[in-house]
């Protein structure tokens, strides 16, 4: 049986972003990724509708010791990149409303 991927960064000194999905009825998850957690690859897999129903976002840094939700921060970033795509998942048109009204 292949073991889930660790979240801790390979980089010591690396801000690493963690996606809460909602799944409906089967419930929210943090979802797991094969590859980079960092802020530039989370847009692009927002943007890529990776995610089915993100709600929460969070953002950590082992070396320097803090985490933060950054679901706003992330959605303002989004928002700010619409003009750049002429289509935006759906997924990423309700996070960034959701996000707005909290």
């Amino acid at each position: 049986m292949p073991r889930a991927p660790s979240i801790v960064p390979h980089q010591i000194d690396h801000d690493t972003y963690l996606v809460l999905n909602d799944f409906g009825r089967l419930g929210r998850a943090w979802c797991e990724t094969d590859e980079g957690t960092d802020r530039k690859t989370l847009i692009r897999r927002l943007l890529e509708d990776q995610y089915s129903h993100p709600v929460r976002i969070v953002a950590f840094n082992t070396n320097e010791g803090w985490s933060r939700d950054v679901t706003t921060d992330i959605a303002d970033e989004l928002r700010r990149r619409f003009v750049e795509y002429d289509e935006v998942p759906r997924s990423v048109l309700e996070f960034v409303e959701m996000a707005m009204r909290h």
